[in-house]
């Protein structure tokens, strides 16, 4: 019988092929880099056509482990959120780069459509806020900026869409040109409460809605894999984007439960349930997952620096060899020493939402080391999630708990720091990769392996391991202070 999960988790810096038993279990998996290209300060690229061919070579990878295609109940889809895939629907093939989530180049025609007067009708129907981060801003960006896209648009050719719905269309063979409603609630040009993308919406941001896809179902039966590709056509019947991915992974289904993801970036989504979230403290409304085209809502903080603070720790200073060395840093000394990081290194995400701000390093001497550096950079990761946590008390939706995933979370002296910091127990699954079993459990639910989500979630999901805070307010107090005063530098 064909119960395995074939998952495809498209990340920012690197594309994976997962295989799921029905259980949960990861079975085999695949992994392929992807190259980051920074054209100018503030931009931030991915070649749509290496993200495909490395997302399907991993996936050739593991299609044998499972016993090949026949074993393979259905297909999972995950992505890095808000990237835009430009292409030509008659030739298939992309017109320009990728234009990456953590891109900033589209702030001045932000600028300019608050400096109008329109961010609060866009957050009114949105949830989202006019800042660089969202997809609708990159599309216009491409139009005014590459000469074959506006081509194409004037031809009819034009297609958009997020790195899902470009991996659908290959994967289809061009057959389906669809976007799931966790996606599509990322770009500006969809209502919370709308079925697909809106005319006003589009018209303001000046993208043709004819080139955007059909707004579809997160599980379900979705599409079906060209034959060729697999030896059989595989249905696809699991989509979302990564953070809401991981929040289902981490059964977060009911209102008021709360995930972190830690990743390149850190994200905090809390389940509103069928309530429309409105935030008034500069969070995000978004869909959590719609099924049966009836929608779960979340309400989110979005932090643009976590994991990638690392990685720019290792590859730019030689602070690190490897990321995993800074939980023993950070071991090595009592106390930072002063140093503070605020890792604006792309602008600031919620609850501040400075496109401009740049990264700070506060508090040095010459005592400051490799030690002192990393335990900052871990450090800072607890002080922005507090900054959001605050905000989401403000908005009604505080946190009685924090699950935890991502790269990140497997660092031990991180997660107690976030349970000292935060003064809330820290939960932390048996596997940290919650993003592609969220995805595994959409498409087990979708494909009929489980009767519902909730099914699927009580499954699949595996053990739990749990930090209590255990620090004294006054030092708590401390470094609240200090990380302030760094952040108004900033």
């Amino acid at each position: 019988m064909a119960d395995y999960i074939l998952v495809l988790d498209e990340g920012t810096t690197s594309t994976r092929a997962m295989l799921f038993a029905s259980d949960g279990v990861l079975v085999a998996s695949a992994q392929a880099p992807i190259t980051q290209h920074y054209p100018q300060s503030g931009w931030v690229e991915h070649d749509p056509r290496e993200i495909w061919e490395k997302t399907l070579a991993c996936a050739l990878e593991v299609v044998p482990k499972a016993g090949g295609a026949a074993s393979i109940a259905a297909i999972g889809i995950t992505n890095q959120r808000e990237t835009v895939v430009a292409w030509d629907r008659a030739t298939a093939e992309p017109l320009t780069n990728a234009i990456v989530w953590q891109d900033r180049r589209t702030e001045p025609f932000c600028a300019a459509l608050r400096d109008a007067g329109h961010e609060a009708g866009v957050q009114e129907r949105t949830g989202l806020l006019l800042d660089p981060y969202f997809s609708g801003t990159k599309m216009r960006w491409m139009l005014d900026n590459v000469p074959e896209v506006r081509a194409a648009a004037d031809q009819g050719t034009l297609a958009f869409g997020t790195v899902e719905s470009w991996l659908v269309y290959k994967l289809t063979g061009g057959a389906a040109h669809i976007t799931d409603a966790s996606n599509a609630s990322r770009t500006l040009l969809m209502g919370l409460e709308d079925a697909q993308f809106d005319e006003g919406l589009c018209d303001l941001l000046g993208v043709p809605r004819a080139s955007l896809p059909g707004v579809v179902d997160c599980s379900g039966p979705l599409a079906m894999t060209a034959a060729d590709l697999f030896g059989r056509a595989i249905p696809i019947t699991g989509l979302a984007g990564d953070q809401q991915a991981a929040t289902i992974g981490q059964a977060c289904l009911a209102p008021g439960q709360t995930k972190a993801t830690y990743g390149t970036g850190a994200f905090v989504l809390t389940c509103q349930g069928s309530r429309i979230p409105r935030s008034t403290n500069r969070l995000l409304g978004t869909v959590l997952t719609q099924i049966d085209g009836a929608r779960t809502y979340a309400i989110e903080g979005s932090v643009f620096v976590a994991g990638s603070l690392v990685q720019w720790l290792r590859d730019s200073l030689g602070i690190v060899e490897v990321a995993s060395q800074t939980e023993a840093l950070a071991r090595s000394i009592p106390d930072s020493g002063g140093v503070v990081i605020v890792p604006a290194l792309s602008g600031l995400g919620a609850p501040h939402w400075e496109a401009e701000a740049r990264g700070v390093i506060a508090g040095l001497s010459f005592a400051s080391g490799k030690a002192q550096l990393a335990r900052a950079a871990l450090e800072a990761m607890a002080h922005q999630t507090h900054d959001l946590a605050a905000a989401f008390t403000a908005d009604g939706a505080p946190w009685q708990s924090l699950r935890i995933d991502g790269g990140m979370s497997a660092n031990d002296w991180m997660a107690q720091d976030l349970a000292d910091m935060l003064g809330l127990p820290v939960e932390r699954p048996g596997s940290v990769e919650t993003t592609a079993l969220g995805a595994a459990m959409l498409a087990a639910s979708g494909v009929g392996i489980y009767p519902d989500l909730a099914s699927a979630c009580q499954a699949m999901r595996g053990r739990l391991a749990t930090f209590e805070p255990a620090m004294e307010p006054d030092v708590r107090d401390a470094r609240l202070a200090a990380w302030r005063k760094a952040l108004s530098a900033a």
